[in-house]
């Protein structure tokens, strides 16, 4: 795989608490000269990234990074984000639900969501690293009933990130309709291409661009 083929899975990240507009305008740029699957950036940028680069694919964070919003506010903010120029939404799900066991709920918000994001991709994070391996598994089944796009492993704010053991587990038990995202702790190319190799379709990556940017028309 060429370099600039594997950073069209990418979805170029910048979350960090401190961000200023400078900062988004670079992620931005490289989005842009390096054609990335998006740039996911945090809510408050959503409106000048879309104005100041219209043409490129925004991607924000609903609920993010701890998701115990009330379902309510997590669906104003994305009707909000999807007015201001957002074409895909990465929301957090409410551990607090997965734990007491109402997955119910869990499905139900995942369902509200998607209704406000319409046609527009929905993602779901589940932040794996708090997770057990049989609420890995009921939560396949919360996304892919509730109509989500992409079962997402983690914020990258949590104590670890994505891990192949993780995908290879979801492969077995999300519908066709759901797609892969591995994000947190990815920071090398082996890293990003043995995640694509277990068959993620997004890589959510901060680092990807610089590690690639002087290899796209090479072998990686």
């Amino acid at each position: 795989m060429l370099g600039k083929e594997l950073l069209s899975y990418v979805d170029h990240t910048l979350l960090r608490p401190t961000a200023t507009w400078d900062d988004i305008k670079e992620i931005c740029d490289a989005g842009v000269a390096y054609k990335t699957a998006s740039v996911c950036i945090p809510p408050d940028f959503v409106a000048s990234a879309h104005e100041a680069y219209p043409s490129l694919n925004v991607c924000t964070v609903i609920g993010f990074p701890l998701g115990y919003e009330t379902t309510e506010v997590k669906v104003a903010e994305t009707k909000q984000a999807l007015s201001e120029g957002a074409s895909e939404i990465d929301m957090v799900i409410n551990l607090g639900n997965v734990k007491q066991g109402d997955f119910d709920a869990v499905t139900a918000e995942i369902k509200a969501l998607k209704a406000a994001c319409g046609d527009k991709i929905l993602k779901v994070i589940i932040e794996t690293c708090y997770l057990t391996d049989s609420e890995k598994v009921a939560l396949c089944k919360c996304i892919t009933d509730g109509g989500a796009d992409y079962i997402k492993t983690s914020t990258g704010f949590g104590s670890s990130g994505a891990s192949i053991e993780d995908i290879q587990l979801f492969k077995k038990h999300i519908g066709p309709n759901v797609k892969i995202k591995a994000a947190g702790g990815i920071r090398s190319i082996s890293d990003m291409k043995a995640y694509i190799a277990e068959g993620c379709s997004r890589i959510g990556a901060s680092a990807a661009v610089e590690l690639l940017k002087d290899h796209l028309d090479e072998e990686v």
